[in-house]
């Protein structure tokens, strides 16, 4: 893990700053040409494609008539769950469900003389949820993709996963989840997008992925609508000399062993934290079993930055924009005015990133690599759609008809004029 040292006036020009800074722009001309095939590919041939993609790729020989879990399986997963397991599921979902229910958004109708004016809220009829396999099952990113689509009202939820485990399919049990389909990658991407002879169209495709499946998204979109475009899991922990340098190092150990391309990031004013926070990572190191991948992560991305003080601190988290923001100060509240980009903000030694993970209720489907300057965590108004709705009297046109002919004739639209000026007549 490395040590730069920004306390100096032109600390934006630290080359593993900038490193960091542009470490979410996805490797474009490498990867988009093999995806541009598969989704041509699945266009074509549907569930064919998938089938030869899904042995090709991971390894797993399914019939057509095999991509389709049946629900059945889902509950059995469920049943077969050992109890704690469950608890700590329905725990989940239930915090989940009541944190999203207050995002919830109302229709209103405004009433003016000649004229009501208003917006209709619906859900979307179908949305699709990737749910990643691989490297580890992902039972919390089914219950935080899922539970907001289904408080937001959607009619059908689909979810898709490179064979799915037990968890995974418990999780989509108790989330409600309609149907799941056994497929993962740029293909079931495709699939939700384009839609297969067993694979229904969706409205939307939501839910995190490997680069394949973040270009996928990229390039379905217009097609579909998509959350974000996320890349490798991130976290940035602003510290002081009041921290508790195992619980950093642990907190940072977290991103780590999500794959080699995490970033785990320390930013703080104090050396001697810095030094015992690398003392402590190496000694937590040897007992992680995923321990080779934390210490690839933590060889590429992993830094700790000296700052002179926690303004600067915010600053260059600012810049960063993380995914996840850790400020364990002895003050956090007071920082948080001075944050203006994270896709979530964890406050003081006890809110763990892990914790947000699983059970606070807050999503963790968040903005990663710097597009929290634009993007944010995955909630309820993904899943929802707003129309419109005019309704103009007699009254109410003669008095707004001649501005509007003013407008359109002034840009040169005098079909638009027309049409306001036969209704005057």
């Amino acid at each position: 893990m490395k040590v730069e040292d920004l306390r100096r006036e032109n600390w934006r020009t630290n080359e593993r700053l900038k490193l960091l800074a542009s470490r979410g722009e996805l490797l474009e001309e490498e990867y988009e040409q093999v995806v541009r095939e598969i989704i041509k590919q699945v266009k074509e041939r549907g569930d064919g494609a998938l089938v030869e993609f899904t042995e090709r790729f991971d390894g797993v020989k399914l019939t057509p008539e095999e991509l389709e879990v049946p629900y059945e399986e889902l509950e059995r997963a469920f049943e077969e769950t050992e109890e704690e397991v469950k608890r700590a599921l329905e725990l989940a979902e239930e915090r989940i469900r009541v944190f999203h229910e207050k995002q919830l958004e109302n229709a209103f109708f405004k009433e003016e003389r000649g004229a009501v004016l208003g917006q209709k809220v619906l859900p979307l009829e179908r949305v699709g949820v990737y749910v990643p396999g691989g490297k580890a099952a992902y039972p919390s990113t089914v219950l935080m993709n899922v539970v907001p689509a289904a408080v937001a009202g959607v009619e059908e939820i689909v979810m898709v996963s490179p064979n799915p485990g037990k968890y995974t399919l418990a999780a989509a049990f108790v989330a409600g989840v309609s149907r799941v389909f056994r497929v993962g990658g740029a293909q079931a991407v495709a699939a939700l997008a384009y839609g297969t002879e067993r694979i229904p169209k969706v409205d939307k495709i939501v839910g995190p992925g490997n680069v394949y499946v973040a270009l996928a998204k990229k390039l379905v979109y217009g097609k579909v609508d998509v959350d974000m475009i996320a890349g490798p899991s991130e976290v940035l922990v602003v510290a002081d000399e009041t921290a508790n340098p195992r619980w950093v190092a642990a907190d940072l150990l977290s991103q780590a062993e999500h794959d080699e391309l995490a970033a785990s990031i320390l930013v703080t004013p104090s050396e001697e934290l810095a030094h015992s926070v690398l003392k402590e990572l190496e000694k937590l190191l040897s007992e992680l079993p995923r321990r080779e991948i934390a210490r690839k992560s933590l060889e590429r991305f992993g830094t700790v930055f000296l700052v002179n003080d926690l303004t600067q601190a915010c600053e260059v988290a600012n810049l960063l924009a993380p995914e996840h923001l850790e400020l364990v100060t002895g003050d956090p509240f007071a920082l948080l005015p001075l944050v203006k980009h994270a896709g979530a903000v964890f406050l003081g030694g006890y809110a763990s990133e892990p914790l947000g993970d699983y059970v606070l209720g807050p999503n963790h489907t968040l903005p990663t690599g710097g597009t929290a300057r634009f993007f944010s965590p995955l909630g309820v108004y993904d899943f929802i759609k707003r129309s419109s709705v005019i309704y103009v009297s007699a009254e109410g046109f003669s008095k707004l008809a001649p501005y509007a002919e003013t407008l359109a004739r002034a840009e040169g639209l005098h079909a638009h004029a027309k049409a306001l000026e036969v209704r005057r007549e």
